[in-house]
């Protein structure tokens, strides 16, 4: 069951916040496989109910939102 997602630095985190999303937000990405590898710079409530914090691989992130 999908309970959130990874965004690029393109997306706003507060317009997932308002919406009620769970996101996690990485930057400097050029590919998916880059979004597994970076580390999160910011992510919704949602997100951090889930146990996704700043500083974590992206992929870790998915994982707590999956």
């Amino acid at each position: 069951m999908r309970l959130g997602f990874l965004m690029c630095g393109y997306l706003n985190v507060s317009a997932a916040e308002a919406l009620g999303d769970a996101a996690a937000k990485v930057k400097g990405v050029q590919s998916f496989e880059d979004m597994l590898e970076a580390t999160v710079v910011e992510a919704t409530k949602f997100a951090r109910d889930l146990g996704v914090e700043a500083g974590m691989a992206g992929r870790e992130a998915l994982e707590k939102m999956f």
